[in-house]
């Protein structure tokens, strides 16, 4: 992808700007011509799935990777050909990689001895940094005797240690447990937020993403599919591949034919926007978006009538599974609230009308 993402609101330069990074490996091309700006005290997350190059761009920003082709500017400064050592970044890893030999007062002060700073300073900042992740009677326990949140916190104080510029983050939750991942993730935005740090975070998990960035960096096969806010990839997905990898979709084989009209079926349908016609393709929806259409509302150009052929309890919602021989007999799963359900009357094999919103309906071409 040749053309930088930035959002249009930025209007400082970017803290780290890259330009056409290529990584090789051999002959397989694990990033193909990424460009991408990332601003002071962002937070943006690399999102994809196993094997897309997010965490080989991640590790071509640190150094560890060396790109085969491109630029990377940090702070205005080229630090392409620069070996780690020489970057400005700190690092945290999906197995924390603490010296399991050192105590946690030596693991975060490791980076500082290095820089030769004074047994005084050294002593100073590892206690603020102990205070700032929650851990300030730890110091003197090994690794070993720590729980893998707390490992982590120790992980991220001692990436902090040195003050750096960049923060990098390779899946640091993912090996921890649902609650911990849940309560940690939490911490670290707010930490983040509240130091102002610039960072970059390597995550599959799309609630991850969506919780935690300013901006998420959807990629797919060494390519950028996709830059932009949480709410804008999760509501305006540039492409199909977005469409589906973020969150529940239906997804449903479909019809251009017109600028904003889609035929499902033997149905037609208001979508968003469209410049081509005639063409086949794949309309979605996602299922919170379908709505139970009720008799006292006006009649829409998008009602159809369906029958629920299958009704799944999900606690705070009903997943329903909606079938009409006018949509070819292909399904919609729609999801209402338990009121909804209650209002309604919505049951198993139950005939009901449902609404597919213009604004929530979109259409992906063969191209796309």
């Amino acid at each position: 992808m040749g053309a930088r993402e930035s959002t249009p609101s930025q209007s400082a330069a970017p803290f780290l700007r890259v330009e056409n990074l290529t990584k090789m490996f051999g002959t397989f091309t694990a990033l193909k011509d990424i460009s991408l700006d990332v601003y002071e005290g962002e937070f943006v997350c690399f999102l994809g799935p196993s094997g897309c190059g997010k965490t080989t761009f991640l590790r071509a920003i640190a150094g560890l990777d060396i790109q085969t082709a491109g630029v990377i500017r940090q702070a205005g400064k080229d630090i392409s050909p620069l070996p780690p050592a020489e970057r400005d970044f700190g690092i945290v890893f999906q197995s924390y990689a603490l010296f399991p030999n050192l105590t946690v007062l030596r693991n975060v002060a490791y980076g500082l001895e290095n820089a030769g700073k004074s047994k005084s300073d050294i002593k100073q900042r590892v206690d603020e940094l102990l205070e700032l992740v929650g851990l300030p009677d730890q110091g003197n326990k090994y690794p070993a005797q720590l729980s893998g949140g707390q490992q982590q916190r120790i992980a991220l104080a001692r990436a902090l240690a040195t003050s750096p510029g960049l923060l990098l983050l390779d899946e640091p939750l993912s090996a921890l447990d649902a609650k911990v991942r849940t309560r940690l993730r939490h911490e670290i935005k707010a930490l983040q937020a509240k130091l102002g740090i610039t960072t970059i975070m390597v995550t599959h998990d799309q609630e991850e993403a969506l919780t935690m960035a300013d901006r998420i960096v959807v990629m797919d096969h060494g390519t950028i599919e996709q830059v932009g806010s949480p709410l804008e990839i999760y509501t305006e997905p540039a492409t199909l591949f977005v469409a589906d990898f973020i969150g529940e979709m239906n997804q449903l084989k479909a019809v251009s034919v017109g600028k904003n009209k889609l035929r499902i079926g033997d149905i037609e349908f208001s979508c968003q926007p469209r410049i081509s016609s005639g063409q086949n393709g794949v309309a979605t929806i996602r299922p919170e978006d379908v709505v139970a259409f009720e008799k006292s509302r006006k009649t829409s150009q998008n009602v159809i009538e369906v029958t629920i052929r299958e009704m799944e309890f999900l606690g705070s919602f009903w997943r329903t599974i909606l079938t009409s021989k006018k949509l070819s007999d292909q399904s919609i799963t729609a999801d209402f609230s338990i009121n909804a359900v209650r209002r309604l009357s919505i049951e198993k094999d139950r005939r009901i009308r449902i609404e597919l919103p213009t604004q929530a309906l979109r259409f992906y071409d063969s191209q796309d």
